[in-house]
Order: structure tokens, then sequence, then C-alpha cells
């Protein structure tokens, strides 16, 4: 009797565990494929003060349009040799027809991924833009438990160096401008930017006393860049009073719950605000989904690889 109740729960655990098993596969099955699934979202910001776009006017607006000033936000490229689906991808979102781009780092995850980087960059490096690296532009990734992600603790970078050096003078070879720890002043069409940003603040690599201090007050559009969206960091750029930031890291969650529900976000920012456009005090943050992911963990749930167009509108003019 006793012989025949342990075989039937040897039986029971084993058809349990296949089943796990099947359904495990089938998940990670799911999760891979959605890694070629890629999306753009588009949000609307209004922070220009009026007549900024000379709307209304003959010859006004950014790049001969009278209404909105475009930022292609990309970062978390992640990029390994023989992606062709994300360089193309990439490539084609020339014709959203950005006025600016902003790179907020992880654009490596191989040693050999510079080429195609640049090759899914390449229409988007005609376009001026800013950048700032992640700690995966610097350092290879480790390999580790895919689900250890969940567990969110910081993982410790590898001691193998990527070559961000020569990526980083092939975008200023283009023309972007690097905002690692450095104010930036320039005028894209008739908007006037200043753009600063930090160093990877998730591996401590920030030293804001670098770029401390308020932006010059004679910018229509005050810029803020940092790999990861640390809280610290971004309460020191609310304080100086930029009006928008822009972060990735988070890939807003990755392996989420159903409706894009961030389980961790691998850094001090909330779960609510592991993607997408939020309110950060008095400014405006942006937490991009990002575009790929370590190579050894490569699934995403319920969380497309991403980039976003924000259409920097101005105020509405209320009569006084």
């Amino acid at each position: 009797m006793v012989n025949s109740t342990i075989r039937k729960i040897l039986a029971i655990t084993s058809t349990t565990g296949a089943v796990g098993a099947a359904g495990g596969l089938a998940l990670a099955a799911w999760g891979w494929s959605e890694l070629r699934k890629f999306q753009l979202h588009e949000y609307t910001v209004p922070l220009l003060e009026p007549g900024t776009l000379g709307i209304g006017k003959l010859g006004g607006g950014a790049s001969g349009r009278k209404n909105d000033f475009r930022i292609l936000h990309i970062s978390d490229l992640h990029m390994i040799p023989g992606q062709q689906t994300k360089i193309e991808w990439v490539s084609q979102l020339a014709d959203t027809k950005p006025d600016l781009v902003i790179n907020t780092g992880d654009n490596l995850s191989h040693l050999k991924a510079v080429p195609e980087v640049l090759r899914a960059l390449g229409p988007l490096l005609r376009v001026p833009g800013f950048f700032v690296f992640g700690t995966n532009d610097y350092f290879a990734p480790r390999p580790v438990n895919p689900f250890g992600y969940l567990l969110a603790k910081k993982r410790k970078v590898s001691k193998v160096e990527l070559p961000w050096q020569g990526m980083r003078a092939a975008f200023l070879e283009h023309g972007w401008l690097d905002a690692t720890h450095t104010r930036r002043e320039i005028k894209v069409g008739p908007v006037k930017l200043a753009v600063t940003g930090v160093d990877d603040p998730h591996h401590d690599l920030d030293d804001y006393s670098r770029v401390a201090g308020p932006p010059n007050e004679r910018a229509d559009l005050a810029l803020a860049l940092s790999h990861a969206p640390e809280p610290r960091v971004l309460d020191q750029f609310a304080a100086d009073g930029y009006h928008l930031t822009l972060c990735g890291h988070t890939h807003g969650g990755q392996l989420c719950l159903p409706g894009g529900r961030a389980i961790v976000t691998n850094c001090g920012i909330d779960r609510e605000r592991a993607s997408g456009l939020h309110r950060w005090k008095n400014m405006y943050l942006h937490v991009s989904n990002g575009l790929g992911t370590s190579r050894f963990v490569p699934f995403r749930l319920f969380c497309r690889p991403s980039a976003t167009l924000l259409h920097i509108v101005e105020k509405p003019a209320y009569p006084s």
C-alpha cells in the first residue's frame, strides 16, 4: 500500500514538473520572440514659451515645421553582431524627422559590436545629437541567472573592457556632443538648448559637482541626461531647474507583469516610473524602455523594446 502511494506521488510530481518545464520553455520562447517587436512611443510635452517656434511666422518652426521640436530618445541598444532586424528598425527612425537625437547609453553588449551600432545609428548621426554612456558601454556584460534579474540586486561589472573610445570618437566625428560632466549650449533651428549630463550613477560614476548650477536662463529648453534614473541625481537636476531629464537603464522592467507593470527597475526609481513620461518634482522625466537586453538575459515579457519621439511644443498662450 505504501509503495503504491509513493509511486502515485512520484508520478504526479513527474507530470507536474514536465508541465512546468514545458510552460517555462514556452514562456522563454515568447520572451525571446518579443526582442524583435520594436515600438515607437510618442509624447507631446508643452515646455516652450509661446513664440519660440515662430508659429504663424513665415519660415518659422523647427526644420520647416511650425508646431513642434522633435527629440528622438534612444537607449540601451545592447548591440551584438548579427542583429540585422534591430539595425534596420533603428535606421528607419530617421524617417520621423527628429530635430535632435538623445542617446542615453548602454549601446554595446559585445566586443565586436561597434560597427553594428554605427550602422544602426548611421542616418541619425546626421542629426544634431547628445549622448552619455552607461556602464555596459565600458564593460562587457557578465553571465547571470536570467531570473536573478528579478531579485533587484546590483550586479558587479565585468573586467572585460569594451571599445567605447572608438565609438565615442565616431559619435564626435559625426557631430554628436558628449554631455558627460559638461554643460553645452547650442541652437537647433529656432530653439536655444542648454544640455548637461552625468556618467552612469548606477555604479557611482557620476560627479554632479562638475555640472552643478542652473542652466542658462536664456535657454528655451534645458535638458539633463543620465543613463540611470537614480533619484539622487534627478533631485539635483530638478533643483537646478532643468525642464526635462532623459534616462534609460531600466529596460522598462524587462520582465513585467501584464500591462507592462514593472516588477523591478534595477535602480532607485520607483516601479511606476520604470518607463515613459512622468513628472519628477518641478521637471519632466522620460525613462526609455530601451531597444535591447543583456545578451545573457535575452527575454522581454509584456515590455517590448522601444524608442521614443518627444514632441516638444509651446505652452498655451493664456490671455492676461
